[in-house]
């Protein structure tokens, strides 16, 4: 059984398409097909469902996943064990992370420090949702992921703080908020909201610290894009409660600055957190880089 066809199926598993996993593969989609093959010719049983789309596993795909898994995670320590006898990393990174500001986290900066001190190490980059990380960082399609824990460790996964930032007030220049050294939760809450999507980790705290206000608000719209959502704030649709570093950014960009206004009697913070496998279950590139990220941040503050 060769590895390369245990890589392909495990790709297509996890990619649900032919055309997606043989561009992850870098091969082409006959050359995935005809791997796929032979390794369900090797194993005696179909592995995917034929003509489904998306692509299916068989219950007997389903059966081998994992152990396929488990099988190129061992092949990968193995040949990480020769190479920690002369120092080397090598191997392959899947890292998942939240589009951040530069200037917050310089994660673009670290980690092509760390690709150049470790030049056989091939890294992915991966950008979704919070919940969707960390559950691919449990079941192994990452190694890792920079994200906002929301309800701190899951189980099996180990959280790393890297930084935070307290959300403020941001409102469109001409409000009668304008000009306030803080604001309430109270007073925000007679605002109408343009808000980030209901799975977003910021909306679940913003959420929560409403409720535990017992306070509701009216949503006036739900975005999926910071960018869209402070472009929103500045027309006037509603006010937003928005990191200072994301909206830094954006007012650079769009020449129109925002009123920030920080929160009066409550903090809501938003943490960066490092995810990863706890212990030995952690790849060696998910234990160096963590260890890399974490020497480059101090009492929540990054440093380039």
């Amino acid at each position: 059984m060769e590895l390369r066809h245990l890589r392909h199926f495990v790709a297509l598993a996890e990619e649900c398409s032919f055309t997606h996993a043989a561009a992850r593969e870098l091969i082409v989609q006959s050359g995935l097909s005809s791997s796929v093959r032979a390794l369900e010719k090797e194993v005696g049983a179909e592995l995917f469902v034929r003509g489904s789309r998306p692509v299916r596993l068989t219950a007997e795909g389903q059966a081998l996943l994992p152990v396929a898994r488990h099988t190129l995670e061992a092949a990968a320590a193995a040949r990480q064990a020769v190479q920690d006898v002369r120092g080397l990393l090598s191997g392959h990174l899947r890292i998942g992370t939240y589009p951040v500001n530069p200037d917050f986290l310089p994660l673009p900066t670290w980690l092509a420090g760390f690709a150049r001190a470790h030049p056989a190490l091939e890294i992915t980059v991966r950008q979704t949702g919070g919940a969707a990380m960390t559950q691919m960082v449990a079941d192994g399609r990452l190694d890792c992921a920079l994200l906002d824990p929301l309800d701190g460790s899951p189980s099996g996964l180990q959280v790393l703080p890297m930084v935070s930032e307290r959300l403020v007030a941001a409102v469109p220049a001409g409000h009668p908020l304008v000009g306030r050294q803080s604001v309430t939760l109270r007073r925000l809450a007679r605002e109408p909201f343009v808000e980030t999507d209901p799975t977003w980790t910021t909306r679940h705290r913003t959420d929560r610290a409403f409720a535990a206000a017992g306070l509701t608000r009216r949503i006036a719209c739900e975005v999926a894009d910071w960018r869209l959502l402070l472009d929103l704030v500045r027309a006037g649709l509603g006010i937003a409660l928005a990191p200072p570093s994301q909206v830094g950014t954006d007012d650079e960009e769009s020449g129109q600055a925002l009123c920030l206004i920080p929160l009066a009697g409550v903090a809501i913070e938003r943490e960066l957190a490092l995810v990863l496998p706890a212990g030995l279950s952690a790849s060696p590139a998910a234990r160096r880089i963590a260890s890399y990220l974490s020497a480059r941040t101090h009492n929540g503050a990054a440093e380039a």
